[in-house]
């Protein structure tokens, strides 16, 4: 009358016996339908010397970043965040369809005070070349293992105008452009469109919206209130660094007109008349 609950009692252990204690995986299967995590590059300035940086952005316990960018001779980069995870760079940000861009960038933040109030006003403390020199170095290879949009290398100030000013006028965004990180306004095609734009400069409105066609949240109301006039002077902090105002003048709507629109396509070479036999 005993072999049965024995019986039993085998079948429940072998039972137990044969569950794993860790999931089982088939990895021979990708999905088509997946994109990669990282489609930003936010850059920053620290606005404090390297040991404060490095107790801020590794030690504190509220922002972070992926790369931090020395200021020593020769500069180098503090890996503080694996590219794979999500560090707390950008904070309440916007740019096109995305905002909250921590969980879409990669964030690399440069050593360097950012400015000083003096009796002549703010002045902001230059990058050093070998930095830049180091950025793009680092940049190019983001871009290529991501696959980043040209438009897509942004500053702190880009994604939140409202707020921030790094990585401000004193950073060489041409030597981006130079190195085809970034889209620039072509100078001559700039020069054609400002004498128009001197005689007529267009509404606030078209502003607004042209700083919104290149991703800038802006408001769309036809005013020059201050939030439109904190995104054209960062605007201007990119590309006319000499006058960031916030005042939008003819230069300012030259480079957003070029900026916005396509690259005339070259002219055909005229077929070549057939030979005389």
């Amino acid at each position: 009358m005993k072999i049965v609950p024995l019986l039993a009692l085998t079948a429940l252990l072998a039972g137990c016996a044969t569950v794993p204690d860790q999931p089982r995986f088939d990895h021979s299967l990708t999905a088509r339908a997946q994109s990669d995590r990282v489609k930003y590059v936010i850059l920053h300035y620290t606005v404090s010397d390297l040991p404060r940086s490095i107790n801020t952005l590794a030690h504190g316990s509220t922002v972070s970043a992926h790369y931090l960018l020395t200021d020593t001779n020769p500069p180098f980069f503090y890996t503080l965040v694996d590219e794979s995870r999500q560090s707390n760079h950008a904070g309440y940000s916007n740019w096109k369809i995305y905002n909250q861009l921590n969980a879409a960038s990669i964030g690399i933040e440069i050593v360097n005070p950012g400015f000083k109030e003096t009796p002549q006003g703010r002045v902001y403390a230059p990058f050093q070349p070998a930095q830049i020199d180091q950025l793009i170095l680092l940049l190019k290879d983001i871009v290529k293992r991501h696959n980043i949009p040209m438009g897509n290398i942004l500053g702190h100030n880009d994604i939140a105008p409202q707020r921030k000013q790094d990585p401000g006028p004193a950073f060489p965004w041409k030597r981006l452009a130079d190195a085809g990180l970034i889209p620039w306004p072509e100078p001559s095609r700039v020069a054609a469109r400002m004498a128009g734009y001197q005689e007529q400069l267009p509404e606030v409105i078209w502003f607004q919206r042209k700083l919104a066609e290149i991703g800038y949240a802006v408001p769309q109301t036809g005013e020059l209130d201050q939030a439109t006039r904190n995104v054209i002077s960062v605007f201007q902090t990119k590309y006319r660094p000499a006058l960031f105002d916030g005042t939008p003048d003819a230069e300012t709507a030259a480079q957003l007109d070029v900026l916005t629109a396509p690259v005339p396509a070259l002219p055909s070479a005229p077929a070549a008349p057939p030979e005389e036999n």
